[in-house]
């Protein structure tokens, strides 16, 4: 080294001295006396020599070298360092940064409100205006100034003669940088939204609100007479906005500080990054725009910046973010800072991932492991172990993998990510093995992967890779050039395909485990159809509401099976099944509360038939149909009534919408036994002798007890059966039987794996259990019939009086007999159970109302 100088280098910024402005820096200059004019320039940042590229030129004269960034970014700050080289024996003269180079952040100003409807009332209302670091801003109308946060009480006084009023807020150092208030008037009594989060807005206006804190962009609702639609949300955070304006300018020099900003930024807010679809769509942007800075300028990705770019996808790929991940895959709605298609989002992050793995330069180490994605790279030899427990294995013939570097990215959960849509659009499969992306450094025409299947009780695998030119560039699974070649017992599939791509196996949900769960429940349900179409003869509102809950099953199970699922026909399937299913329960809840009424008040006055009936009805269907609205009010607006292409059903991963059927259904069997020991207690308690009208009133009793103390058991047996299975297992039976087997294996396998746990008293492919419980839930209406109905001493007799021949019926035609024996069954029917009403006709007519 010949020498150092003492000075430092000469620092000069073009601009305000904002990221992205232009930065100048000089060296020079060297002792001519032992230099000359024979030497070069070499610049470097915190020891990384910097390369000319399309932001940063390097020049020099005589005397000087000078360094020009043309936009400098948070990733170019660091120590700068100039060594002029001589060329004749390369001894050096350098010269150093006084320090770090850094820029300022531009002044992101936020003011609270953005616009505000007032009425003009004389009322103070309270403005403020926050700006980032220690920037001074003030109030330019009313000369209010201060550092960092100010606050303003505007008065309302003056504000009748116009319609509108404006306060800007902006940087006194800066003035370009400033953000308006708006506010509105409004006199009278217009029409008006309001709510806790927009406020309130006059009907046909757009209300406002500002972001976040850390956030940037805004959040607006168009006011429609009352209620608040077109809902847009810009926000995310304020540093992933900046990353993504900057990864727009990236070149070799910047890119590997770039991504270690990027991890930690994405790693560092990973819940607020993955809660938010905007958040991960800008950060699959950023990874979008670092995939083309790579193929743009052909930049070789070292080891620790292809670990950064993983370590930030594999957080966009976690459990958390399932539900964003779902409304981006789904909501056609416009995003801002999306890509050009909102739906592609997925694709988008894939492709990324296989360009920028292209450029991977070679690295002494076989592999890089983050806790969500794991990359191996090696030189073809013996089978590639994709890792993750083993679960997918590559094998490639000898003759085509050897001496070629193979590339294989595993990932843990790119299932949230990917939809399981094919090329058909529909996406009635799922994903049923590890995604894995693999890459050659040479041509191969056959390839070999062999997959554990991650949830065994899913049928029918097929190979598949992704297409990112199927659906109009939309992409999705396709299974050209890929075979399944063996399915094995222990749970792998074995797939050949004569391409290398993204990997991975869609399995169908909708395949039953055993054919006889399909025989149980149709053959179960007709005959329950059969039987309450009895019932409908003798009884009335259970049966009713429980043969109405059957039809309705058998559409919604039709649905399910079809290949393309009508949403809106599925949506009002699982309305009427939840109404329906809820009024049995709540009819037997009408009867027992009866019960209990008429036995702690057998001697008083006590409420009239008509407020008995009253009481009942809305009991037995006025509760049932306000859950199900509410339910299906609260669910449906985001798509989460339903369970999604699977069955016609409440959902429960989204919304828990099936608790509206579970809470109340088991509640009752509960609260109903309760009120049978109660009852039976005070029955037997009771002295023997008694008079008529007592012994009647008794008779009644007895008769309601009956009928539920052998159908509350039956149903809680039924439905218990259900819980067993596990909460969501037991009601997917209402649609169809089969898959609630294959749904609560699939929810078991995504439990164990996040570490929550499966939450079942019974392992959900116990054969025994499933054809428990669909026996008994589709043979509830023959239950009712036997159970409810047969097995009354009265209707048998006024069965047997009709099964008797006419002694008086001679001179009657075939048809008048017909007719006159079907009359006189009903008359004696209702004679026989008109003996019960000696004491209590408003208890009878309940009773035989609720059918218990």
């Amino acid at each position: 080294m010949i020498s150092d100088e003492p000075r430092f280098l000469d620092f000069k910024i073009e601009g305000s001295g904002f990221w992205e402005d232009k930065v100048i820096v000089t060296c020079g200059h060297p002792p001519l006396d032992l230099f000359g004019t024979d030497w070069r320039a070499e610049w470097r940042r915190d020891g990384n020599v910097i390369v000319a590229d399309g932001v940063h030129t390097i020049s020099k004269n005589n005397s000087h070298s000078v360094l020009s960034v043309s936009q400098f970014i948070r990733a170019d700050s660091g120590n700068y360092e100039c060594r002029l080289i001589r060329e004749k024996d390369e001894s050096f003269y350098r010269q150093r940064s006084n320090g770090a180079f850094t820029l300022k952040e531009k002044p992101l100003i936020r003011v609270d409100p953005i616009q505000k409807f007032l009425n003009c009332s004389g009322q103070n209302v309270p403005l403020s205006c926050t700006v980032n670091n220690d920037y001074n801003i003030n109030f330019t109308n009313v000369n209010i100034s201060g550092k960092k946060s100010i606050t303003y009480q505007y008065k309302t006084d003056s504000c009748t003669d116009k319609e509108q009023d404006t306060i800007t807020c902006q940087s006194t150092t800066y003035p370009e940088f400033k953000e308006t208030i708006t506010l509105r008037f409004y006199k009278g009594n217009p029409q008006m939204c309001d709510d806790k989060e927009f406020g309130k807005a006059v009907s046909g206006s757009r209300a406002r609100i500002p972001c976040a804190n850390n956030e940037v962009g805004e959040k607006s609702a168009l006011c429609n007479i009352t209620t608040y639609t077109e809902i847009r949300d810009t926000c995310i955070l304020q540093l992933i906005k900046e990353l993504l304006d900057q990864s727009e300018v990236l070149t070799a020099t910047t890119l590997p500080a770039f991504l270690q900003q990027l991890s930690n930024v994405t790693n560092g807010n990973s819940e607020q990054v993955v809660n938010s679809p905007k958040n991960i769509d800008a950060v699959v942007q950023i990874l979008r725009n670092v995939a083309n800075r790579i193929e743009l300028f052909n930049i070789s990705i070292n080891e620790n910046s292809m670990k950064d770019i993983l370590i930030t996808a594999g957080v966009l790929t976690t459990d958390q973010a399932r539900d964003s991940w779902n409304f981006l895959n789904k909501n056609n709605e416009s995003i801002s800072y999306s890509i050009s298609n909102p739906d592609g989002v997925s694709s988008s992050l894939l492709q990324s991932l296989e360009i920028i793995t292209k450029h991977l330069a070679s690295f002494n180490n076989s592999g890089i492991d983050t806790p969500f994605i794991i990359l191996n790279r090696t030189i073809y030899t013996n089978p590639i172990i994709g890792d993750f427990n083993s679960s997918v294995v590559i094998e490639i013939p000898q003759n085509e993998g050897k001496n070629k570097s193979i590339t294989v990215i595993t990932f843990a959960s790119l299932n949230n990510v990917l939809p399981a849509r094919e090329i058909d659009n529909s996406s009635i499969k799922v994903i049923g093995g590890r995604v894995v992306l693999v890459q050659s450094s040479g041509q191969i025409n056959n390839i070999s992967l062999t997959f554990d299947i991650l949830n065994d009780t899913l049928r029918d695998p097929k190979c598949v890779f992704w297409n990112f030119n199927l659906l109009n560039g939309l992409g999705g699974w396709d299974d050209e050039g890929c075979e399944v070649v063996n399915t094995n017992e222990t749970g792998t599939v074995t797939c050949n395909c004569n391409h290398l791509t993204s990997f991975s196996i869609l399995m169908s949900p909708n395949s039953p485990i055993s054919p006889i769960l399909d025989y149980i429940t149709y053959i179960g349900v007709g005959i329950s159809m059969g039987s309450l179409v009895i019932c409908l003869i003798i009884e009335v509102n259970i049966a009713v509401s429980l043969l109405i809950a059957d039809i309705w099953f058998i559409i919604g199970a039709a649905i399910s099976d079809a290949n393309h699922k009508n949403h809106s026909a599925c949506t009002a399937t699982t309305f009427f099944i939840h109404l329906f299913y809820l009024a049995l329960f709540f009819w037997m809840f009408a009867s027992a509360l009866l019960l209990l009424y008429r036995t702690t008040n057998v001697f008083g006055g006590g409420l009239s038939k008509a407020s008995m009936l009253a009481i009942g009805f809305s009991l037995g269907y006025g509760a049932p149909l306000i859950i199900a609205t509410v339910t299906i009010a609260a669910t449906a607006p985001d798509n989460k009534y339903i369970r999604e292409n699977v069955i016609c059903w409440l959902n429960w991963d989204e919304s828990k919408a099936l608790l509206a059927f579970v809470i109340p259904a088991l509640s009752i069997v509960l609260i109903n036994l309760i009120i049978l020991v109660v009852v039976l207690y005070k029955i037997i308690r009771r002295r023997v002798g008694t008079t008529a009208a007592q012994a009647g009133e008794k008779s009644v009793l007895l008769v309601i007890v009956k009928s539920l103390a052998v159908l509350t058991p039956f149903f809680g047996i039924t439905w218990g059966l259900g819980v067993l299975r596990g909460m969501e297992s037991m009601v997917v039976w209402v649609s169809r039987p089969e898959r609630s087997v294959q749904s609560w294996a699939a929810q078991d396998a995504e439990r164990s794996e996040d570490g929550r746990g499966a939450g079942l008293l019974v392992h959900p492919r116990d054969i025994g259990i499933n054809i428990a419980f669909a026996l008994f839930n589709s043979l509830q209406g023959f239950f009712i019939l036997v159970f409810g109905t047969l097995l009354d001493g009265k209707v048998r007799s006024a069965i047997s009086s009709y099964a008797r021949p006419s002694r008086s019926g001679t001179g009657s035609t075939s048809a008048g007999n017909s007719s006159s024996s079907g009359l006189r069954f009903l008359r004696n029917w209702r004679r026989g159970r008109d003996g019960y009403n000696m004491t209590s006709s408003a208890s009878s007519d309940l009773h035989s109302a609720s059918n218990t």
